[in-house]
């Protein structure tokens, strides 16, 4: 494993000490599908062709800002889809202070 695999790999295991959650900003969604594939517990694209995240109960939440609980399984996935994505769109932050630790906004 290279230096970067693991500082990622640390990263993520220091974020999943805290309960994350996830939105889409879907001005920002290129419709790429990337989420979805590495993640389709979480992601799926809609008839408008855009992402968007799910509830636990696999269902969609298209409301703008939505947001819904990473489950510990498939973080690294969640992960990954935030750092490939080519929009940007993808947000993952700490629900107990909202601060953002993957994504664009993440510091």
């Amino acid at each position: 494993m290279s230096v970067q695999e693991e500082t990622a790999a640390g990263s993520t295991e220091a974020a999943a000490e805290e309960p994350l959650e996830v939105w889409i900003d879907q001005d920002l969604c290129t419709g790429d599908g990337i989420c979805a594939q590495y993640a389709p517990e979480v992601f799926e694209l809609d008839i408008d062709g855009l992402a968007y995240v799910k509830s636990s109960d696999d269902e969609l939440l298209a409301e703008p800002g939505a947001t819904t609980r990473v489950p510990l399984p498939v973080l690294n996935d969640v992960v990954d889809s935030a750092k490939e994505c080519p929009g940007d769109c993808i947000h993952v932050r700490r629900i107990s202070d909202k601060v953002e630790v993957f994504g664009p906004d993440a510091a």
